[in-house]
This record gives C-alpha cells, structure tokens and sequence, in this order.
C-alpha cells in the first residue's frame, strides 16, 4: 500500500496505471536503468525483475554490475546488454528518464518502439513513457518501485524486499540526507516487515578491497581546497589507477566521503579519461550539485548528480571552475 502521506489520487493513478500495463502486457518485459549503477538502480531493477517473475512472467534484466554490488544478485539473475529487442517486449526503464539514450543501459533505445514504464524520480524527467511515475519528492526510487509491487498484488519475499532496501539506503544516505521524507522511513519500514536484510546489506557496502585504499592514497595526495574551502575536488586518471592497480569502480565511493570534509559545499571527483571526463557532485546548503551538473550537460538531484564532458581535462576543468563559479555565486546572492 502506497505510505499515506503521499496518496495524493494523481500519484495513485499513475501508480496503479504503470502496474496494470506490467501486469497485463503479454510478451517479454525487458527492465533496465542507467549506466554505472548505484544501488538504487540495481536494487529498483532486481526487485521488480523478481516480483515480475513470481508472477510468472518472463523478464530480461541486462546490466553491468559493479564489483562492490555483486554480492546482491543470483547467479543468472541478470544479462548482458542487448543486441537487439526481444519480439513483442515492454521496456520498463527504472531510476533514469527514458528519454536520456545515452544513459539508459542495457540496449540501444533508438531501436525500440515497444510500450514502455518508467519509474523515476529525477526532476528533469521529459515524462514522456508510455506509462510513467516520475516523483522527484521521492529520495530514491526504489520507493516508487516498491509502490507498483504493491500494486501489481504479488506477495512479497525478503528476495524483493532486500534490494529495494539497498536502493532507499544509497540514495538517502543511510537516511542521513536532507531529502530524508517521513515516507522515506515509511517504506523502510514495510520492506523491513517483508524481510529487508538491512544489517547485511550495510556489512556488505562497508568492506572494501586492498586497492581502494592504494588508490585513495593517489586521490588525498592531489586534493585541491578551493573558494576558501568551500569547494573540495580530486581527480582520478588511467596512471593513478596503474600505480594502485585498481579499477574505475573504485572510485565512486570517494565523492561521498569528500563531501565530508569540514567547510565543505560542493564535492567534485573526476574522472579523467584522456579524452574526456565525466563528474560526480555532491553538495549541501543551498549550493546545487544539480546547477553544476545541468550547465555542464550532466543532471540528477539537487545534492546529488553528475556530468561528461567529451574533452580533455584541461578544456573541462575551465568549464567545471566556470560553472562552480556561478553556482557558487547564485548561492551566496540567494543567501
């Protein structure tokens, strides 16, 4: 049952619409969500995969899963990506707007005409599905999900229930975040009563390998402190990796634990490809992560988002310290 405080009729229809045309389409359903999956993507997509096949039905989940979420699913439980679109599927596209092709995993959306569900809640969301509940208010999507499994009227295990936790705690924080609601701790509690391994899932996001910590030290050791502190940046490159002999996926913790430092606003970690970077962002107060992100082509959340930028790290440092100039100059005029 949807959390009583957000019952509004307008959220509620599109709720139960979203279910019905899962419940009712007749062919495959293909659910996938973005690329590089956090813990609500891969929670929201493996908690509607199985509440879908309990109910029978065929279900096809491509994604690449980063080693520090690999613990969660089964063994075939999820595909690799698509080469092309089964006959006859619905696309439920989860924690991402299905309008963004470039970030939706799992298969080229420029070739799929099918019906498609979208779950999210990203404020830049086009609203454009087939079928689609998008709510911003909520802190992770995982809680619309959670929502539509209601819905659908399948029973509900510690299988479901289990990785839509893992996304309500990545995306609040631990429940730590502003964007905490009392909702957010109402579907807590209802996945916690199916069974929600809670205290499991944070002993698992807590270990962390040798080289994380090797590479940690190549990132402390060219931190910059900028705009009197308020800003924190690092930056990570294919060399620092080699000398840590650790991967990409290493990295995305880091921002987080950034973003802790004293004085700090606004936390940027880099990735620096060579020919291009791509941004995480994390913010607090009334500095926008989101404005950052969105006027260097990026998005997500007010506390919470990320940005590419298809050029060298020199080209894309100056538009990353212009648009942090900016956002840092509306904060203070706005107070």
């Amino acid at each position: 049952m949807i959390a009583h405080n957000d019952s509004s009729p307008h959220y509620a229809k599109e709720v139960r619409s979203a279910a019905e045309l899962l419940r009712l389409h007749p062919g495959p359903i293909v659910v996938v969500a973005h690329e590089n999956p956090d813990g609500d993507a891969l929670g929201s997509v493996l908690g509607l995969t199985r509440a879908l096949r309990a109910m029978g039905r065929e279900v096809i989940a491509p994604m690449t899963v980063p080693r520090y979420l690999s613990f969660l699913p089964g063994l075939g439980e999820l595909s690799e990506p698509l080469t092309s679109w089964p006959e006859g599927a619905l696309l439920a596209v989860l924690d991402v707007d299905n309008n963004d092709a470039a970030r939706v995993a799992g298969g080229d959306l420029s070739t799929f005409s099918g019906p498609v569900v979208n779950l999210d809640h990203h404020g830049t969301n086009l609203r454009q599905a087939t079928a689609g509940v998008v709510d911003p208010a909520k802190p992770a999507a995982a809680m619309i999900v959670a929502d539509v499994i209601d819905a659908l009227g399948v029973e509900w295990s510690e299988a479901i229930a289990t990785p839509l936790m893992l996304g309500m705690i990545t995306d609040t924080g631990n429940f730590r975040f502003n964007s905490v609601t009392p909702e957010a701790f109402e579907t807590a509690a209802r996945l916690r009563s199916h069974g929600a391994r809670l205290g499991w899932l944070s002993d698992q996001l807590s270990q962390n390998p040798r080289t994380y910590y090797l590479l940690l030290r190549e990132v402390l050791g060219g931190l910059e402190f900028l705009h009197d502190g308020r800003v924190v940046l690092a930056r990570v490159d294919e060399e620092m990796l080699a000398r840590a002999g650790a991967s990409w996926e290493e990295v995305e913790s880091y921002v987080s634990m950034l973003r802790n430092a004293e004085g700090a606003q606004l936390a940027v970690m880099i990735k620096d490809y060579g020919h291009r970077v791509k941004l995480s962002l994390r913010s607090r107060g009334n500095v926008s992560a989101q404005n950052v992100a969105v006027a260097l082509g990026g998005g997500g959340h007010v506390p919470a988002a990320g940005a590419s930028i298809d050029a060298p790290y020199p080209e894309a440092r100056a538009r990353l310290d212009a648009a942090i100039l900016a956002e840092l100059t509306r904060s203070a005029a706005e107070g």
